[in-house]
Formats: C-alpha cells, sequence, structure tokens
C-alpha cells in the first residue's frame, strides 16, 4: 500500500457498493470524514466517524462502531464487536453491542442501550483522529513498515487466516451524502459493479465498469467511465476532458473539452466538446 496522501482526501466508493432506499451498503469497513452528512444509514464491517457526522439511519457494524463526538445517529446502532462512543453524541433509537462499550459523558441514547461485553464510561479518545495522527507520524519519521502494519491490524483484526478485506468506502471531511446528491471538493473514484442513486459533484470523477449511476456527473476536472456502466444523467465538466470506455452510455447531454468515445459507446443527448471528439474505433486505441 502506498500512503502518499491522506487517506480522508479523497470519495472512494469500493466495488459492489449499493445505495438501497434506506442504507449505503458494502462489504468492507466504511470511514466517514469530520463535519459530514450521511443521509443514508450504512452498513459495513468496521464504521468509523469523525466529530460531528450525522448519519440519517441506521448504523449496522459486524465488527467495531467508533464514533467520535457530537455524532448524531437518527437511529439504532447494531454493532456485532465492539462499540466506542465519544462524549456529545446522540443516537436516535436504540444501541446493541455484541461486545465490549466503551462510552463518553453527556451520551444521549434515547430507546436505551445494552452490551454482552464489559460498559466503561469515560471519554475514549477520538478514535479516527488518532488513528490518521499516528499513521501521519509514522510517516513523517520514515517508518513505512511500521504504519503498514498498522493498518494491517486496523483492517483485519482476527488474523492472517481470513480472506483479503474488501476496500474501504471513504467519505471525505465536509460532505454531504444523499439520494439526491453525493457532494465533495475532493476526487471521486467509484468502483466496479455499483449501484449509485443521486448527482455527484467532486473535483474529479473516475467511475468503474459495470455501474449504473441514476444521477448526472459534475466535476471541475477529468471524468472517465468505465466500460459497460450507464449514466442516467447530464456529465458536465468546467475544464476537463472525458473518456467514456467502450459500450458505456450517459443517457443525457455531455458538455467537457475533449470527448474520447471508445466502441460500441455513447448516449442519448446532446454534446458540447470544445475541444473535438474522438471516436476510438479499437479497444488498443484506449490504452
Amino acid at each position: 500500500m502506498a500512503f502518499r496522501r491522506d487517506p480522508l482526501d479523497e470519495l472512494v466508493v469500493p466495488d459492489g457498493t449499493e445505495a438501497k432506499e434506506v442504507a449505503l451498503e458494502t462489504d468492507g469497513d466504511v470511514l466517514v470524514g469530520a463535519r459530514s452528512s450521511v443521509e443514508f444509514g450504512v452498513r459495513g464491517r468496521n464504521v468509523l466517524a469523525g466529530e460531528s457526522v450525522e448519519f440519517g439511519g441506521d448504523i449496522e457494524a459486524e465488527g467495531d462502531c467508533r464514533l467520535d463526538m457530537w455524532c448524531d445517529v437518527a437511529e439504532n446502532v447494531l454493532v456485532g464487536q465492539d462499540a466506542y462512543i465519544g462524549e456529545r453524541v446522540h443516537i436516535g433509537g436504540e444501541m446493541k453491542v455484541a461486545g465490549d462499550l466503551d462510552i463518553g459523558d453527556d451520551v444521549e441514547i434515547d430507546e436505551g442501550f445494552e452490551a454482552n461485553g464489559w460498559i466503561v464510561i469515560r471519554n475514549p479518545m477520538p478514535t479516527i483522529v488518532f488513528l490518521f495522527v499516528y499513521l501521519k507520524q509514522l510517516l513523517l519519521i520514515g517508518e513505512e513498515d511500521a504504519a503498514q502494519r498498522l493498518v494491517s491490524e486496523f483492517v483485519d483484526e482476527d488474523g492472517e487466516d481470513e480472506e483479503p478485506t474488501a476496500e474501504p468506502l471513504i467519505v471525505p471531511r465536509n460532505a454531504t451524502v444523499s439520494d439526491d446528491a453525493w457532494r465533495v471538493s475532493t476526487p471521486a473514484t467509484i468502483g466496479d459493479g455499483c449501484r449509485l442513486h443521486g448527482n455527484i459533484r467532486a473535483e474529479s470523477i473516475d467511475v468503474g465498469e459495470d455501474c449504473n449511476i441514476f444521477g448526472s456527473l459534475r466535476a471541475r476536472e477529468d471524468v472517465s467511465v468505465g466500460e459497460g456502466t450507464r449514466i442516467h444523467g447530464d456529465l458536465t465538466t468546467r475544464s476537463g476532458d472525458v473518456v467514456v470506455e467502450p459500450g458505456a452510455r450517459v443517457l443525457g447531454d455531455v458538455s467537457c473539452s475533449d470527448l474520447a468515445l471508445g466502441p460500441r459507446a455513447g448516449g442519448d443527448g446532446s454534446v458540447r466538446a470544445a475541444g473535438g471528439v474522438t471516436m476510438r474505433t479499437t479497444e488498443r486505441d484506449l490504452e
């Protein structure tokens, strides 16, 4: 793993993620940066949120759940292992924890809580802050091996015999994720086989193969659409180029600088490309 940038400086939607009616579901971990709003519930392996994050539904974590101070969860929190809840967190439903519960002061849980393990009431250190600060310091002093071990231990606590952990879903700081729009001020990377609802607004956008995006794409910089993907809306960049891979379709208008279309790629709307349109006749041309 290469540590070239802050892990929370990009929206990352891993392969196979689905935005269902009430929840955002993924097989891996869910990491949400501070002061973000996720109007869905979330379901994942481990769920971590920075301070002042708002969730509009349930949180369901197969592993651990770590919520830093001033988070607000509209409904229930269900945790398969341990939970770490910072001070002044509000949970609008009930909280059930299969393992230990470490909980800070002034936490409000409207419908009560239960834990099968130890319950410790104190001020847990903001876990996501600690993790990234510690990781950054290791990298600054050149301890890349130690940094790699820290990440490996965090995402794979159950041992080496498990299958490789899925890539995490990462929502950057100050983001808004809803059924209407996904708004970030960072690059956005969407994996293969995803099904998402909402208009996506980002610095740049890279959509993988065989996705269905029920909304428009708008970026300041480049946009790429993977093979076999369907964009059910417009595609617009302020100053970037657009590449539409073989078999992909944009079912709306396209506005960009340069547009490259792969074999069998196309769309149903109008095209405005100030720099021109390139038709790639073979898949080799796209490499």
